[in-house]
This record gives structure tokens, C-alpha cells and sequence, in this order.
């Protein structure tokens, strides 16, 4: 009998590229989603290419006697993948109270309801933003966690304090807490990808907005940081590779393999690319040149950031497989393709 996983937020860009890593590795997949920075139709895409459409509850995570009444259906449930959050740094800059109430909320309702229906088995999608303009690079899993320069980041932080601190007060509950470095790129069917509500909050799709043609303009924030060509540095992972991290974090759960109730890894490529050269590598692949202006920096932003992978290498046995011109690739297939259906 397939395992059942509930996959908060699964119609989101990570989350729906996660669900059909689980349909492929033979999981029964249930989305829970309330739908407000993504479709249902990611649901049609990935019965596109997995031909399972998942099963689907829209559902607001931040009320706590809806969450419960999902969870109590589906108690047979063997853990559950929480990707549900807001999540662009600026907007969180100056609209703290909406992220620290949607994402702080949909967390506590989450675990809250999982455990009383007897599931006690958790993946949190964390991100890079809980480290803070680190003293060394590359940043590791061990490195200080000061006060993070953004709501959405601190959210992030206090999300992965709420569970220490449940996962020692409760020793049947176990989890883990992945952090994102930058995802981009799509599946390479082209047939589902990033779709930001409004003006896009993350460089890749205004890129590939700005290529369509869709955006008039592609503004740069900061080019007088302290790097080599004065724009900031990322690690950026493709989509597909950050998904099958959550499969193999998954199985490393179910089998009950963790040498600690909460553990946690950083998932990056260890290697950071600035924004011209993110320009310049999409510029090369796509053969579209890219109408692209220097501005002020964005407040929360820092200089440069990329990961030490060394621990999920080695507890997890993975490692990012797909370089930058295949994230590039496969981001403007995606744009391609769905401005297409939108015709």
C-alpha cells in the first residue's frame, strides 16, 4: 500500500515540483492549499506529467478549526511536507504582521493538527534567510543564526525554534528542516513552473517576464555591494534538484534514520552566482538580450550568500546535479510555453 504524504502549499512552485518527485517515487500525495500565490491548475499540469492528479483540499492553514477537520480525514496520513507561506522578503520588509501571522500561524495550526491526529512526522521548507551576513562563506548548518534582516527570514528562524522546541518536549515527533538557498529553473517537460502573482518578488521569472516581453524592464537592486561586479551573490538550485532533496529527507523519516529528533541541512549548489551573471548566462542561453537597469538596493538584501552542502551530501546522500545554463533553459521553456496557453 503507497504511503500518504500531505504537502501544504503543494499547487506552489517548490511544492508542486515536490509532489510529482513523490507521485514518481510512489507516494500517495495529498495537497492542502488556500491558493493565494498560486492555481489549481498546477494540479492539471502535474497529472500532465505524472498522470496522477492529486488529491486536493482548499483550505486556509491559518484556521486552526479548518486545519484540524482536514487533518482528522486523513489520519493515515504518514507525515506531512509544509511549504504554505508567504515568502518575498521585500513585501515582508514592510508588511511584517501579514507574514509573521500567516506563516507563524499556518505552522503552529499545522503541527498542532498532526499530532493530535497521530501524525508525527514533519519536512519544514525553511531558507537561507535565517543566515545573516555571515562572517565566513560558505555558510554551514552550524554557522551563528543572529536576528534575521527581514520578517520573512525571521519567520523562518522562529519557525525552526518552535520545532526544537517541540521535537524535545515531545520525543515521538521527529523533523526536518531543509533550507532553501535560491530556487529556480523548472521541470523539464516545460509544462509547470514559477507563476508569481502581480509583479514578480524573485529575479528568475522577472527575467524571463522581462525576456516575453511581459515586463518592460528588468531592475537590478544594488550594484554597490562588495562583490566582484557589485551586484549580489546567490547560490542558486534548480527546482527539480531541490525537490528530490525532499523526497530522500522524506524517506530518511519514514525509515527513522535522523541522529537527532530535529535535524537540518542547507540545500544549495556551494558555489554563488551574482545577478549580471545570472543575466548573462539567461542572455547566452535564451539568445533574447535582456533590458536590464541598475538601482537602489532592496531592503532585507544582503551581499552575498551560498551554502556548505557537505551534511546533506553525506546524511542524505544528495548533491545539486543541474548547473546555471539548465536553470536558465529550462525557466524560459517554462515562460515559453506558458505564455503560449495564455494565447
Amino acid at each position: 500500500m503507497r504511503k500518504k504524504i500531505i504537502v501544504t502549499g503543494g499547487c506552489g512552485y517548490i511544492g508542486s515540483h515536490t509532489v510529482i518527485e513523490l507521485i514518481e517515487s510512489g507516494y500517495d500525495v495529498l495537497v492542502f492549499d488556500n491558493l493565494s500565490n498560486s492555481t489549481e491548475a498546477s494540479l492539471d499540469r502535474i497529472k500532465q506529467i505524472t498522470g496522477t492528479r492529486p488529491a486536493f483540499f482548499q483550505i486556509d492553514l491559518s484556521d486552526a478549526k479548518e486545519t484540524n477537520r482536514c487533518f482528522k480525514q486523513h489520519q493515515d496520513a504518514q507525515a506531512v511536507i509544509h511549504f504554505a507561506a508567504h515568502k518575498a522578503v521585500g513585501e515582508s520588509v514592510t508588511d511584517p504582521l501579514k507574514y509573521y501571522q500567516n506563516n507563524l500561524f499556518a505552522l503552529i495550526n499545522t503541527l498542532t493538527s498532526q499530532r493530535e491526529n497521530g501524525i508525527n512526522k514533519f519536512i519544514f521548507s525553511s531558507s537561507a534567510t535565517v543566515y545573516v551576513d555571515p562572517d565566513h562563506l560558505p555558510v554551514t548548518e552550524e554557522s551563528e543564526l543572529k536576528r534575521a534582516s527581514s520578517p520573512y527570514g525571521n519567520s523562518k528562524k522562529i519557525g525552526e525554534e518552535i520545532l526544537e522546541d517541540l521535537t524535545k518536549s515531545d520525543l515521538t515527533f521527529s523533523a526536518i528542516s531543509l533550507r532553501y538557498f535560491n530556487p529556480i529553473g523548472a521541470h523539464a517537460s516545460g509544462f509547470i513552473g514559477e507563476i508569481p502573482s502581480g509583479i514578480p518578488n524573485n529575479l528568475m521569472p522577472y527575467i524571463t517576464q522581462t525576456a516575453a516581453g511581459v515586463r518592460e524592464q528588468l531592475l537590478v537592486y544594488g550594484n554597490d555591494y562588495p562583490t566582484p561586479d557589485g551586484t549580489a551573490i546567490r547560490d542558486y538550485i534548480h527546482v527539480v534538484d531541490l525537490a528530490q532533496a525532499h523526497v530522500v529527507a522524506l524517506k530518511r523519516l519514514l525509515e527513522q534514520k535522523q541522529e537527532s529528533p530535529l535535524e537540518v541541512f542547507n540545500l544549495g549548489t556551494a558555489k554563488g552566482y551574482s545577478v549580471l551573471e545570472v543575466i548573462h548566462s539567461f542572455e547566452s542561453v535564451s539568445q533574447v538580450q535582456l533590458n536590464y537597469k541598475l538601482t537602489d538596493r532592496r531592503a532585507g538584501d544582503i551581499a552575498s550568500l551560498y551554502a556548505a552542502t557537505e551534511q546533506a551530501e553525506k546524511k542524505l546522500g544528495w548533491k545539486a546535479q543541474k548547473g546555471l545554463d539548465e536553470m536558465m533553459r529550462s525557466s524560459w521553456a517554462w515562460e515559453q510555453y506558458y505564455r503560449r496557453k495564455q494565447d
